[in-house]
Formats: structure tokens, C-alpha cells, sequence
């Protein structure tokens, strides 16, 4: 009980440091009971780890939790480090980019910049995919340890729309072609009309720590001539974050 609580809590602290959020929105996005968020809350407050704005009521990281997240090396925080690289992709491949971590056989998005074009793209920060569905999973899942990876490929592999890969055998081909090129495009896996390709940032092990991605509408993303340039750049960035991070 007590592990699953601290569980819990660090849940609700990844979600607020996205940003201020209520106790309806957390509980919605932690996928918990109301009543558990506001106990962990009332927890988390009572350690200064969390504090609520008194003008709006929502919940934002408190002064406690900075003090200790200070003492850590600013080239280790991982949104702050990887923002200037996803602004930079964001710029050169003119779609939005973002950073995704691996969570239990899922990716968890971080952050993503804004788009360029007047026609928008969801926001997918906070959310939590499949491996084998978006390019961010399949960039981490071709990196994971050999066990690890069987272990998620035994499972059942679910389809997201018709292109979804699903056949154990074609994905594992798939991931050794992603570990050769260091990159992977996804068309319409997850939503038909979205495009995207990523990148994994590898610990110095070599082990996926995340992934980059950029990710536009099918109808303008990618321009066929230049995928593989495209490609290229994300695998270039992932390289730069990983060996900052690594340093």
C-alpha cells in the first residue's frame, strides 16, 4: 500500500509539472478516485511538494520539491535540457516536435512545442500510448532490453486503426531496421491522418532513456522527398540530447 501510494503521488507530480491542474483534471488524467487525489494532495502540500494558488484553487509543484529538484545538475533535467531540441526540430521540419519517456510498456509525452501552421495538431502532452502504435514507442521499444521486449511483444498487440502492425515477427523486423537506420516513421498507425517520426535518447548504457519526435497531418507531413533528411534531423537531435544528458 505504502509503495503504491508513493506511486500515486509521483504520478500526480509528473502531471503538475506540466503545469497547474485541479483536483478533476488530475483525477482524470492519474485515471484515480477524487478522494485519493486530494488525499495525496493534502500529503504532498503538508511536504511543501505541491501548493495550491489561493486566486484559482489548482495545484502547482511546490517550493519543497524545487528546493530538491536545485540540488540536481541543470543538465539533468530532462524537459529543460531537451526544449531548445525540439524547438530547433520544430523549425527546420516546420511540424511540432516532443519528447516522450517509456512507462510500463507505454509512452508517457512530456512536452511538445507549438505548431507553425494554422492548421493544428491535438496536444498529446500528458498522455499515455502504446509502444507499437507511435513512433516515440517504437523508437524505445527497438532500444529496450531483448527480455524486456519479448516480454511486451508476447502480450497481445492491439490495433489502433488498419496499418497498426501487429504480427510479433513484422514488428521485430521492423525494430531491427530502426536500430540499423536510428530512426522510424509511423503513417497513420495510431490516427489515420497523422504522420510522425522519432528517435530514441539513449542512456550511456544504452538503454532508452526517451524519445524525440515530430508529428503533423498526413496531408502535408512528410514531404516525400525529404522523409529521409527529415528522419536524419530527429536522429541527430536525439544523439545531441542523449550526449548532454550523458555528460
Amino acid at each position: 500500500m505504502v509503495v503504491q501510494s508513493i506511486e500515486r503521488a509521483f504520478l500526480l507530480l509528473r502531471f503538475l509539472a506540466l503545469g497547474p491542474l485541479g483536483v478533476t483534471d488530475l483525477a482524470d488524467r492519474a485515471q484515480l478516485p477524487k478522494s485519493t487525489v486530494a488525499r495525496l494532495l493534502s500529503a504532498l502540500e503538508n511536504e511543501r511538494a505541491v501548493e495550491q494558488e489561493a486566486s484559482s484553487g489548482l495545484y502547482r509543484l511546490g517550493a519543497g520539491l524545487i528546493d530538491i529538484a536545485g540540488t540536481v545538475a541543470p543538465g539533468r533535467n530532462l524537459i529543460s535540457t531537451a526544449r531548445p531540441y525540439l524547438l530547433e526540430l520544430g523549425d527546420v521540419l516546420g511540424e511540432i516536435a516532443g519528447l516522450s519517456i517509456p512507462d510500463r510498456g507505454e509512452v508517457f509525452y512530456l512536452d511538445q512545442t507549438e505548431s507553425q501552421s494554422e492548421v493544428q495538431v491535438r496536444d498529446w502532452t500528458g498522455e499515455r500510448i502504446p509502444l507499437h502504435v507511435v513512433s516515440s514507442g517504437l523508437a524505445i521499444l527497438a532500444h529496450m532490453p531483448a527480455a524486456e521486449r519479448e516480454e511486451y511483444l508476447a502480450g497481445p498487440l492491439e490495433p489502433y486503426t488498419a496499418r497498426t502492425m501487429t504480427e510479433p515477427d513484422a514488428v521485430r523486423t521492423r525494430l531491427e531496421q530502426i536500430r540499423s537506420i536510428g530512426y522510424v516513421w509511423v503513417y497513420g498507425e495510431f490516427v489515420e491522418d497523422l504522420h510522425s517520426v522519432a528517435a530514441a535518447v539513449l542512456r550511456s548504457d544504452g538503454q532508452p532513456l526517451a524519445a524525440l519526435h515530430v508529428h503533423g497531418p498526413a496531408y502535408r507531413f512528410p514531404d516525400p522527398d525529404r522523409a529521409h533528411d527529415f528522419g536524419v534531423a530527429v536522429a541527430r537531435a536525439a544523439e545531441g540530447l542523449a550526449e548532454q544528458l550523458n555528460a
